[in-house]
């Protein structure tokens, strides 16, 4: 498919920000209690699975990449700026990044063990979200699974114009309720088999929610 036009704002944002975000953004290991729990759960589901490789996608700087290897499973990561690739390649080169979109996945059917989307889906504009959705789906084996985490909220379209480091950004968020999420998730093909919603973290302003789920 063509690439929709909000990737570039993205991806440019991204480009900008990525030093910043590195310096500004918490290790895996240094998460609260439950997010530390939630990675630990997936990670050892796809590893009892043993139907393949994950792909963090949305990966940034690959700090959760490296966190989930670490934990023993053979992952690997996409994100849609070459600067945190970039960046990611440096300092985890041991661990394969690659620039991508997760719109149009460049791996083939059932490839995937499971699937990260790890705070990488809220600047997706709602109506492409059945787009992504489905190409998680479709890259991932029969029985893998997906670990979808990110702010949620109440229909909420937010245009900040200024991120980590204060530099300017023009990309946009969306934040869909917990509902809506799982809605699609479903007319997508998936089984939610577990949800959680927390409320804001230390240092954060917007309640955020995990989704566990699977391809039948």
């Amino acid at each position: 498919m063509t690439e929709p036009s909000y990737l570039a704002a993205v991806r440019e944002s991204y480009d900008t920000v990525a030093a910043d975000y590195v310096a500004r953004v918490k290790n895996p290991a240094d998460l609260d209690p439950l997010s530390r729990a939630i990675l630990a759960a997936f990670a050892e589901v796809v590893r009892d699975a043993e139907l393949g490789p994950v792909a963090d996608l949305g990966c940034g700087p690959g700090k959760v990449t490296a966190h989930l290897s670490g934990l023993g499973v053979p992952a690997f990561g996409v994100d849609v700026s070459p600067k945190m690739v970039e960046l990611a390649r440096q300092t985890y080169p041991d661990l394969r990044f690659t620039v991508g979109s997760m719109t149009a996945l460049e791996m083939g059917d059932g490839e995937l063990g499971g699937v990260l989307a790890y705070y990488s889906t809220h600047h997706t504009p709602p109506e492409l979200l059945p787009v992504v959705y489905a190409e998680f789906h479709r890259t991932l084996a029969p029985g893998g699974h997906l670990l979808l985490v990110g702010y949620v909220g109440n229909d909420e379209h937010l245009r900040p114009t200024q991120a980590y480091g204060g530099h300017p950004v023009s990309y946009e968020s969306h934040l869909l309720p917990p509902d809506r999420i799982a809605e699609l998730l479903e007319k997508a093909g998936f089984i939610v088999t577990a949800r959680l919603v927390q409320e804001p973290a230390e240092g954060m302003k917007r309640p955020f929610a995990s989704f566990l789920a699977r391809r039948p």
